[in-house]
């Protein structure tokens, strides 16, 4: 049974871009041939079980001929499989996907299209560059900045009666060719030009000028590829509606050390703000080595649960789920948490809390507890690893107090190489500290952000004094700690 072939536009850059379809196909993919330009986010889509071959093409580099390509998504076709030809912008926006369709019909394999955002519209829109606007253009044209052997050419003479705004992709090695052709014939030297480089991602720049002077302040600039060139009036408007590089946290990068599957909001939340994001999680989450003990604080009455992080309370609650119960099982029992993240977990699951610390430490929640708990049974849901000082200090007070390991830290063998111009290290806990500095990371001038006391006396361990301290113990506060402190120092310049 013959296969299909997908050929599909996966964006501009920012993996947020990608349409529904194209993540749905990519996810249930048997081979991906993906080009060079295609973000790794959104490669890392990709299914583990899929065969993932690199087909890029950039400038006059090519990994693998065209022709072979063609034969390449026939060949994996006829065997049956789920084929995605993975494509940076639209396959049809100067994408070859026009010669890949040819070629897929005349070999009988079936395929589908599946259109992406062009760099064309996305790229001038991400720079504040609307492409039409009633007071400056109402036309669009798209232009390929390279010729191919077979190309019918560019009518210069035709290309310069436009009022409107031209586009020019990959043209960036030709910019001082195309601003030649279009003055040679005819178009005023004041033509507003802009070149933005690395479109729609963290490290988009966009630079502005004229076709008389746009050469020499890109090559001051030292813009990189890939970049495309606008020019139009449309221009003139960059500098009111840019919106995307002017995010607080642009041009940042910020290293999240939480754990992978923990990490996606604060990722979310620097990303949102225009910060590059380094994922080097130095921990990973892990099952207990056994759920006795975590089992017996689901089974057993309690008169007080404690819950130090928000691995504790699923664990807790998948636990007695799995059990046949659910949150009437804990009707009666007194329920405190370590955080305001912490808490949300909790009241997602329909249970308020009815102790948060002002402070992210479990040694906060001591006062809060009277003096004598004799015939008092508290369970501490927390990792196997943790502070022992709000345990001994119940036992002491008379309490029965049990530990209920729900979750191991285990530490990320990672490459301390990839840290390199990093503005910003952010630590959620004291276990993501130590895990970071016992790689010996070579870093200079980078602020430490801590989400909490206990957090930051674990990096003063270390010999490190936190630059940034959260307010609360909370994902938003230590975002919003960051912005806050890198806008203070940036305006202290």
């Amino acid at each position: 049974m013959t296969g299909k072939v997908f050929l599909i536009g996966a964006g501009p850059g920012d993996p947020g871009l990608l349409t529904i379809r194209a993540a749905d196909l990519i996810a249930r993919a048997d081979f991906i041939a993906i080009d060079a330009l295609v973000s790794d986010a959104i490669a890392d889509r990709a299914p583990k079980t899929a065969e993932v071959v690199y087909v890029g093409k950039r400038a006059s580099k090519h990994a693998l001929p065209q022709d072979k390509i063609n034969q390449l998504l026939i060949d994996e076709a006829k065997k049956g499989k789920t084929v995605v030809r993975l494509k940076g912008g639209d396959p049809f926006v100067f994408g070859r996907g026009g010669e890949e369709a040819e070629e897929l019909t005349a070999a009988g394999v079936a395929f589908e299209i599946v259109p992406g955002i062009s760099s064309a519209l996305a790229g001038p829109a991400y720079a504040g560059i609307p492409v039409t606007h009633r007071s400056y253009a109402t036309s669009l044209t798209l232009v390929t900045g390279h010729e191919a052997d077979a190309s019918t050419g560019i009518k210069w003479e035709a290309l310069a009666q436009l009022d409107g705004t031209i586009v020019f992709l990959m043209g960036f090695g030709n910019l001082a060719t195309i601003a030649e052709k279009l003055t040679a014939n005819g178009v005023s030297a004041d033509r507003p030009v802009a070149v933005i480089s690395k479109a729609t991602t963290p490290e988009q720049r966009t630079i502005t000028g004229t076709l008389a002077n746009i050469e020499g302040r890109v090559a001051e600039a030292n813009l990189p590829t890939p970049a495309l060139i606008v020019v139009g009036e449309v221009v003139k408007l960059h500098d009111v509606i840019n919106w995307f590089e002017s995010k607080p946290l642009f041009g940042k990068r910020i290293v999240v050390t939480r754990a992978r599957e923990q990490a996606s909001e604060l990722k979310r939340l620097f990303e949102e703000s225009g910060a590059t994001v380094i994922q080097f999680p130095t921990i990973e989450i892990a099952p207990p080595d056994s759920w006795d003990s975590l089992d017996i604080a689901v089974e057993e009455h309690f008169d007080w649960l404690v819950f130090t992080s928000t691995n504790g309370v699923s664990a807790f609650f998948e636990r007695l789920f799995a059990k046949g119960e659910d949150a009437r099982a804990l009707a009666g029992i007194r329920v405190v948490c370590v955080g305001e993240t912490t808490a949300a977990s909790l009241r997602a699951r329909g249970i308020a809390p009815d102790l948060v610390p002002d402070k992210f430490m479990s040694t906060a929640l001591i006062p809060h507890f009277d003096a004598d708990l004799h015939r008092v049974r508290i369970a501490v849901i927390r990792a196997a690893e943790g502070r022992d000082e709000f345990i001994e200090e119940m036992r002491n007070r008379g309490a029965e107090v049990h530990l209920a390991v729900a979750y191991r830290t285990v530490p990320v063998a990672l490459n301390a190489d990839e840290l390199h111009d990093i503005d910003v290290v952010t630590f959620t806990s004291a276990s993501t500290v130590d895990n970071f500095f016992a790689m010996n990371p070579q870093f200079e001038g980078a602020l430490l952000a801590s989400i909490g006391p206990t957090t930051s006396d674990a990096l003063r361990k270390h010999g490190r004094q936190p630059d940034i301290e959260a307010s609360m113990a909370s994902i938003q506060a230590l975002h919003d700690a960051v912005h806050a402190e890198t806008r203070r120092r940036g305006e202290n310049r």
